[in-house]
């Protein structure tokens, strides 16, 4: 909604790492123009589609998130803006903003999904503001020395969590390009009535 733009601040992806003690995937969003860092768990389907976006690695068939993107464009959609609006039960919620030459549409997104459509459309990537008053850490080596840590501080003031530059380091890596192949290579293989991919008559269903 326009009256919620100044409410929104622009990110950039940072990268899309792994957590080498949990194995867990990590978008890392960072502000522009700022140092803090939203960290975003997301799942390793949705991390390999966007790490593959950002490492310029296309499949020989478009994958979910490729597919989505060709679509709008066919139908003449825009994908304004990508908003991560809101952190519930540990949940993060994001909205897509698409507009047509007539109307404006906000759909609910899981924020993995919708950045990685971001990435393929090159459309800019916000955050609420209290999304990041909650989530967004600093690195260590932020030279902010008159914000408190998340242990200290007054009542009621705003308190920053830090995230020391070595742990970002030693607690994930960029995704392994030779992975991303391997990746590629599966899906390229996938015949079109093989069920791993949709085909066939089965039922089923699959994560969120």
């Amino acid at each position: 909604m326009a009256g919620d733009r100044a409410t929104e601040i622009e990110m950039v992806v940072e990268s899309v790492r792994v957590h080498m003690r949990t194995g867990r995937h990590v978008l890392l969003l960072k502000e522009v123009g700022a140092g803090r860092i939203l960290p975003v768990w997301i799942g390793p389907w949705e991390a390999q589609a966007i790490a593959m976006r950002l490492q310029g690695i296309t499949s020989e068939r478009p994958l979910t998130h490729d597919l989505f993107a060709a679509a709008l464009g066919e139908l003449g959609v825009r994908v304004d803006r990508v908003i991560i609006s809101s952190l519930a039960d540990e949940t993060f919620h994001a909205r897509l903003v698409l507009v047509t030459t007539d109307n404006r549409h906000e759909l609910d997104a899981r924020p993995s999904d919708a950045i990685a459509l971001a990435v393929r459309l090159d459309c800019p990537i916000y955050a609420a503001a209290g999304v990041l008053d909650q989530a967004a850490a600093l690195p260590d080596d932020e030279d902010d020395d008159d914000e408190e840590s998340a242990e200290g501080g007054e009542p009621g003031e705003t308190r920053r969590r830090r995230i020391p530059t070595e742990t970002l380091e030693a607690t994930g890596e960029l995704i392994d390009p030779t992975k991303l192949d391997i990746f590629r290579e599966f899906v390229n293989s996938l015949e079109p009535d093989d069920p791993r991919h949709g085909g066939g008559t089965g039922g089923g269903s699959s994560p969120g």
